[in-house]
């Protein structure tokens, strides 16, 4: 059948009219909601899509893109014409039956090297890598196909021939991104790379490891486990991440106040350029001035750029001695002063994790950790590594200074069972506030990130206008570098709570602007916080952000309307 007969059919119940060989099943984890997350109930979510309308919208979004990029340069009436200001073409992307002679050529290209059938355009499929159930934001549209490539090879024959017939690229890893970052408003094709999950070299004596992008950091970390190697891959966000899309994002998580983010723990990428160019952006070395720093522009560029098939990772030694410790406080304020007052002494935690009292009680609620019920108060969770003298000594002077911030039930674990059952709310929090969901409720996860000192002014105001507002919400947050996230429990059919909502988001971000934060400390931008953005960094910024995309996308087929509007 024609992919346009069939794409005429997508609108109806989703029913599995198409099957996909087994051998093109993405391969099932059990890593949590992840995988519930793809097989939403379709009579919930009925996107208004047809094969057609995806072109309407890319014309229509298009000339909105437009008017809005040329609103935002051209700034005061007497503004000076610079380098930023070169208009560039609106992009045209394939029709339908490009779209199906562009899956026809890949199909040949890819079969004369003796590979086999490797795309799906099973409804289901489609559906699973364009719409995500906790999503913040799911722009009108699905993937025509889902593209299952097995190397860089194959990556760079798909890049290629969508080039020559303009299908825009979306690449698609872990899937547990929450800005709409693999949403598909222009149709195109979606680059899964779940076949493309290997270690590819370890180099234990160089302490880095060159894997691919579909390999988990929870999977990567239990090889290195296996192999007795002494190392490990610090950067710990969702279960369910996968490598590429925390390149993509430049993830961090809980580990990062002593670890860093996404982009401190990268040597090398191999990346396929929109045009199937494949380039590695450094060689071996952890240090290098040679050029550029390729790895400082892919890495955050959510696939805009080009698609990451292989990177070379640093790793870091095991600490000797584990353990974790919790602690309550009456107020927020109380618990953001410990943690101002941990950072300012210098005391090396591994990880320092704020909840409210919101939050516990969800976790209470969930039941998740139980038989353990946690006490429904302002929470700080904190990681400590190191020498076992060195543990032992850090626990001491954080328990002093809880004390002195008021903090209470100071609980800290004896052995490797304790320490994960008191680091269990923390690494719940998210999946407990989705299991209370009903009917139509949906959780909007968001955040962003202020110098710590400001983070109990922000996460206070942000409180009480929830609060004020009658929205059931949580606050958690990696209180170490001054990320935080709001979790708010909403009706998306109900139009005035989804009002609600995207007020106090906005505010949220403007807030955070004021104390010269950032819109997103973790999450990136997608297609969701593009508006943000632009507050953040002003028009010259992005303009110059459209410059570096439009040199090495000139087409604009690689993950569109992400992170900034199509000219």
């Amino acid at each position: 059948m024609s992919l346009k007969h069939f794409a005429g059919r997508l609108p109806c119940v989703w029913r599995r009219r198409y099957s996909t060989s087994p051998s093109l099943k993405k391969p099932v984890t059990d890593n949590g909601p992840a995988t519930g997350r793809a097989w939403s109930n379709p009579a919930t979510h009925n996107p208004r899509w047809t094969g057609r309308s995806v072109f309407t919208l890319s014309a229509t979004a298009g000339l909105l893109g437009f008017g809005l990029a040329t609103a935002s340069l051209q700034g005061p009436p007497q503004r000076a014409v610079t380098l930023l200001d070169s208009k560039m073409p609106t992009p045209q992307y394939a029709s339908l039956d490009e779209m199906e002679d562009a899956l026809n050529e890949i199909r040949r290209e890819i079969s004369k090297k003796g590979g086999g059938d490797i795309i799906s355009t099973d409804p289901e499929d489609l559906l699973a890598h364009g719409y995500s159930e906790w999503s913040t934001v799911n722009p009108d549209g699905l993937p025509v196909a889902v593209v299952y490539p097995r190397s860089t090879e194959q990556v760079s024959t798909i890049a290629r021939v969508c080039h020559k017939y303009r299908v825009p690229i979306i690449p698609y890893s872990g899937g547990s991104s929450l800005e709409g970052n693999f949403s598909a408003p222009y149709g195109g094709i979606s680059v899964d790379f779940a076949y493309m999950d290997q270690i590819i070299q370890f180099n234990k004596d160089d302490m880095d490891i060159v894997v691919q992008p579909s390999i988990g950091w929870q999977d990567l970390n239990e090889n290195l486990s296996r192999m007795g190697s002494g190392l490990f891959f610090p950067i710990d966000p969702g279960p369910s991440a996968k490598i590429g899309g925390m390149i993509g994002t430049n993830c961090s998580g809980t580990n990062a106040v002593r670890y860093g983010t996404m982009k401190d723990w990268i040597i090398n990428l191999t990346v396929v350029l929109a045009d199937g160019t494949v380039i590695k952006t450094r060689r071996r070395p952890r240090k290098s001035s040679a050029g550029y720093n390729l790895n400082g522009i892919f890495v955050g560029s959510e696939g805009t750029l080009g698609l990451v098939t292989e990177a070379t990772l640093k790793l870091a030694v095991v600490p000797e001695e584990f353990s974790v410790a919790v602690v309550t406080f009456p107020t927020i304020r109380d618990a953001a002063s410990a943690a101002a007052e941990v950072m300012q002494t210098g005391i090396p935690v591994a990880a320092m994790e704020i909840m409210d009292e919101v939050q516990m009680k969800v976790v209470n609620i969930g039941g998740a950790t139980a038989p353990r019920v946690w006490k429904e108060m302002p929470t700080l969770f904190f990681k400590f590594s190191g020498t076992k003298a060195g543990v032992k000594e850090n626990i001491s002077r954080v328990q002093a200074i809880a004390k002195n911030n008021k903090g209470s039930n100071f609980e800290f674990a004896k052995d490797a069972k304790e320490q994960k059952l008191l680091w269990s709310a923390r690494k719940e929090s998210l999946w407990s506030m989705l299991a209370l969901r009903k009917n139509n409720e949906e959780v909007w996860s968001t955040d962003v990130a202020v110098p710590f000192s400001r983070l109990a002014d922000i996460i206070e105001v942000s409180k009480k206008e929830m609060d004020d507002l009658g929205l059931f919400a949580s606050i958690l947050g990696h209180i170490g570098d001054g990320n935080f996230h709001e979790s708010i429990m909403y009706n998306r059919k109900d139009k005035d709570e989804l009002e609600k909502v995207e007020t106090c988001v906005k505010n949220m971000v403007k807030r955070a602007l004021e104390m010269e934060g950032t819109c997103t400390g973790e999450h990136s931008i997608g297609w969701g916080k593009k508006e943000s953005l632009l507050w953040e960094v002003g028009p010259d910024t992005l303009a110059v952000m459209k410059q570096i995309k439009s040199a090495l996308d000139p087409l604009w087929i690689m993950n569109p309307g992400k992170i900034m509007d199509i000219p």
